[in-house]
């Protein structure tokens, strides 16, 4: 029972990240967001894949696959919508 909460809760969670594109989709702009967090945090999340990939544990590997593609899309949505000063 809580390895399956375990790997409910590792596919919910990077869904946090959808509120967030949509929200740069809809102002047409990112300039609230850091472009140096949103790139720190994708490159750690980069590092870490591997080791989530082969894992035996399934809520890691799960929880690493959903959250690199999410945040790789966030990430890719806010150099997008990055408005040049």
């Amino acid at each position: 029972m809580m390895k399956t909460v375990a790997l409910i809760a590792a596919i919910v969670l990077p869904l946090w990240n959808i509120p967030l594109i949509v929200r740069v989709i809809r102002r047409k702009s990112s300039g609230d967001i850091s472009l140096y967090w949103a790139l720190g945090v994708w490159c750690c999340f980069l590092l870490m894949a591997p080791a989530g990939f082969v894992s035996q544990d399934i809520v890691w590997r799960v929880f690493n696959i959903v959250n690199l593609f999410l945040f790789s899309f966030v990430v890719f949505i806010v150099v997008l919508y990055r408005k040049k000063k």
